[in-house]
């Protein structure tokens, strides 16, 4: 959906979509433009029938700002990010990039997001909703009620760490070099960030990194425990060793509530959480910067924690739920607005407790539930936030 499309849906019906909230669509590639077309859908429903008016605008990200700008994000697209109260992200990548050097991956211009922003806090739920608990891959008994919440350090740590590449050497044969760097005030802010969500939640935390092994591990473990010592005694803490923590998220799930942990474990340990939901497709996750204190604003990036899925895109079959779900994030946390975030939780929940079903998390010979379309599924909430709404 191009730029042109959009200003026409920002004034559709004489319906003025007022600048008080603003709003940038990056759509990406795959599947990425047709869930986000879902997400326009409710945006605009919001900005009717809720009075949450949102400025839309839209930019290209990934393999489609390559094709189209010759860049993964064009600095002309950074900065609508710069200026947005929230970013929404579609999805970035594909086979057609795959031989692209390494600095013209679409997924560049996701991390250049993210690293430039300042989104250090990335929040990824798992939570699994009831109608869907048959659909894990883990015993229903241990899944159903699941609701944990995975606190990932977002722009530091191995990822990011200099000195990084690849060389050749004398011999004939090549070195690559990454580096896990960490500094005491990268881990005393996304310590402080899962420590406040806990005490929204169960007040519990498991800290995990691998202080058995790493440097960086054993700075983790004592900068978190003396941030928890000083400034959240009130909350229960645990330090767990990030493969451990993976075992025992498979084991036993439900014994976590937050988890906090690096870039490179939290990348690793938040995939294994979101399966234990049924699908990727329903999970969202948001990337946070920090509070600015003259303006009360921060950066905030919103995606949904599937790829870009190249193989089923065009066929309108993809799931929007996780974008959906994003857009839910950015309503409570970027715009102070949970009773709008409450309202389309439960929509979707309750579209998925009537049967509805994409393709994605749709059970084997089981006459009660009903295969729609990605555009279907955006009906079929957009029906029921009617409902709810009176």
């Amino acid at each position: 959906m191009g730029d042109d499309t959009r200003a026409q849906r920002k004034t559709e019906n004489g319906r003025s979509m007022t600048a008080n909230k603003k709003l940038l669509i990056l759509p990406g590639d795959g599947i990425g433009p047709e869930v986000m077309d879902q997400v326009v859908r409710v945006v605009d429903w919001y900005g009717k029938e809720r009075a949450v008016k949102f400025d839309l605008d839209e930019g290209r990200v990934g393999g489609a700002a390559i094709e189209a700008e010759g860049t993964p994000l064009s600095d002309a697209t950074f900065a609508k990010a710069e200026a947005a109260d929230a970013v929404l992200f579609g999805a970035v990548g594909g086979p057609k990039w795959d031989t692209n050097s390494f600095d013209m991956k679409p997924e560049r211009g996701l991390l250049r997001l993210r690293k430039d922003l300042g989104l250090f806090a990335n929040l990824r739920p798992a939570i699994c909703f009831d109608a869907l608990a048959e659909s894990s891959s883990l015993k229903t008994e241990l899944v159903a009620g699941l609701d944990i919440m995975i606190v990932r350090e977002l722009t530091g740590g191995v990822y990011f760490g200099e000195p990084r590449g690849i060389e050749d050497l004398s011999d004939g044969t090549r070195r690559a070099v990454d580096t896990q760097v960490y500094t005491t005030p990268e881990i005393e802010r996304i310590a402080r960030v899962a420590f406040d969500l806990a005490r929204k939640r169960g007040n519990l935390v498991h800290s995990a990194e691998k202080s058995n092994v790493m440097h960086t591990g054993v700075l983790w473990r004592e900068v978190v425990q003396k941030v928890h010592d000083e400034e959240f005694p009130d909350v229960e803490l645990h330090h767990i060793l990030a493969d451990n923590c993976s075992m025992q998220l498979v084991r036993n799930p439900k014994q976590f509530d937050v988890i906090v942990t690096d870039n490179l474990f939290g990348d690793i340990l938040s995939d294994v959480g979101a399966m234990l939901t049924g699908s990727l497709g329903n999970l969202p996750s948001a990337s946070l910067g920090a509070f600015d204190e003259a303006t009360g604003k921060r950066h905030a990036l919103y995606e949904p924690v599937h790829g870009s899925a190249p193989d089923i895109a065009g066929q309108g079959i993809a799931n929007p739920i996780a974008s959906l779900l994003s857009f839910a994030m950015a309503l409570r946390y970027s715009f102070d607005l949970g009773e709008d975030a409450d309202l389309l939780e439960t929509a979707i929940g309750n579209v998925l407790a009537s049967g509805m079903r994409t393709a994605d998390i749709m059970p084997a010979n089981n006459p009660k539930v009903a295969k729609v379309s990605t555009g279907g599924m955006g009906d079929t909430i957009l029906r029921e936030l009617g409902k709810l709404a009176g």
